[in-house]
């Protein structure tokens, strides 16, 4: 065998390698679930609800409405396809103006959310709130949608321990 027949085996053992690889990978379950295209979707992966946690700890109008656009487009997406989601958007330090009632810029939009759709929540963080209280020498009023948490950072936290996708817009 010359030099060259050596290299052609070695590399032709190093192609089949490498196809049997990529084929083992395909035909598991566990690729073929989370590669699978929308319209190739079973009954049993529409029957599965979507979470997602969106997280808005700053001051900006910006932000807040980028995370209410994606909770939206989510929303609708899902609903598009006949599948449950469920949204929790999750506001602490700054980003509690989101859901104060006397300071939301986004208060109007959040009423219209939560009366369009019941996929979509907002939780405010108790000890950001109390906080707030003491700097300001007053209650801080939350708007109606909103629903208080002790801790904010804490919810994230254990919505992603419970499987939830966690977006930070």
């Amino acid at each position: 065998m010359t030099m060259l027949d050596h290299v052609m085996r070695a590399a032709a053992v190093c192609v089949f390698a490498a196809c049997s690889g990529a084929l083992f990978l395909a035909a598991s379950p566990a690729a073929a679930q989370g590669n699978k295209p929308a319209s190739t979707r079973t009954a049993q992966d529409a029957k599965k609800a979507h979470r997602v946690v969106l997280q808005v700890n700053t001051d900006d109008p910006a932000m807040m409405n980028l995370a209410l656009n994606n909770a939206t487009n989510i929303e609708q997406y899902y609903k598009s396809l006949g599948e449950k989601v469920e949204i929790e958007v999750v506001t602490f330090g700054p980003g509690l103006h989101m859901l104060r009632d006397d300071t939301s810029p986004v208060k109007d939009r959040m009423k219209a959310i939560a009366e369009k759709t019941s996929s979509i929540s907002f939780r405010a963080c108790g000890n950001t709130q109390e906080n707030m209280g003491k700097a300001e020498d007053k209650e801080i009023p939350l708007i109606s949608q909103a629903t208080l948490v002790k801790s904010g950072v804490v919810r994230v936290m254990e919505l992603q321990e419970q499987g939830w996708t966690y977006v930070r817009p």
